[in-house]
């Protein structure tokens, strides 16, 4: 489905169209990616297009969640086929800031959210959610948007991000979608591209990992020896390090020495020069 589409690069371009469709009574859905987009992104894409008379996407490479030693300069970067692979999924409108627009020399102000922030990732990239949550409170409020769109792949950030819209009260909807994953399991991702064919092929195991992970709890195996277990298995077939499996509670995140209950199985692990994430409800 090909419609209207345009790229616009600073706010108030962003801001005289989404008010351009706010007089004309319409709906509104945003989808915050940092480009190099894949099925994953684009069943985002397509939600919103399902549920929105109007979507927008964002691109924007946020220097805020990558550490100095992090691949910020590395990372994959194609607006020309991210633009056009929207406009032929229905999008309406690119939001492409540069990073002056979206962070002023002046610019003093951030956002954190301590607690849901700490923990997990929070713990192996300083000031990781920092940045993130910084980044979507400006977009949310930059698009004022009706709905805005995130993968449960990234389940951390989703809890974050639902937690900061209820303190700031921010008036959107926040709609987690399903994880995309390959044949073999492996979580779609932009860092996939890293992985080399032997790499590639060991991938999935981290997936695997997680539901025998699942399985053992809910056979009543306690967390301790799942995440012992599980770091095992991905260090044998050769994962060079695990930064953490846990077994948590899916609201809070944190851990659950047995689940009893609803909880959610995440993992963090390094394959060569990339790191994996994954998780699977329980």
């Amino acid at each position: 489905m090909i419609q209207n589409f345009t790229t616009v690069r600073t706010v108030s371009e962003l801001r005289q169209v989404i008010g351009e469709w706010r007089r004309a009574g319409l709906s509104v859905g945003l989808v915050p990616t940092m480009g190099a987009l894949h099925e994953g992104h684009f069943s985002l894409v397509d939600r919103s297009v399902m549920e929105n008379d109007r979507t927008c996407v964002s691109l924007f490479v946020n220097p805020k969640q990558f550490s100095p030693t992090e691949d910020f300069d590395l990372y994959p970067r194609n607006e020309a086929a991210d633009a056009q692979a929207l406009q032929c999924r229905g999008a309406n409108v690119l939001f492409a800031p540069l990073v002056e627009e979206m962070y002023p020399a002046d610019a003093a102000t951030s956002v954190s959210v301590p607690g849901l922030g700490d923990v997990l990732e929070g713990e192996f990239r300083d000031g990781f959610f920092t940045g993130v949550a910084t980044v979507v409170s400006k977009l949310l409020i930059q698009s004022m948007a009706d709905r805005a769109y995130f993968g449960d792949k990234d389940y951390q950030q989703l809890r974050v991000i639902r937690r900061l819209t209820a303190d700031l009260n921010i008036p959107v909807q926040i709609i987690g979608c399903p994880i995309i994953r390959e044949e073999d399991g492996l979580a779609l991702s932009s860092r996939n591209a890293y992985l080399t064919t032997e790499e590639r092929a060991i991938a999935p195991a981290l997936y695997t990992v997680l539901l025998k992970m699942v399985a053992a709890i809910q056979s009543g195996a306690d967390s301790a020896s799942a995440v012992q277990d599980g770091t095992q298995h991905l260090l044998s077939v050769g994962f060079m390090k695990v930064d953490y499996l846990a077994v948590v509670d899916p609201e809070t995140l944190l851990p659950l020495s047995s689940a009893t209950g609803p909880c959610r199985v995440l993992g963090a692990a390094w394959l060569g020069k990339t790191r994996l994430i994954d998780n699977v409800g329980v």
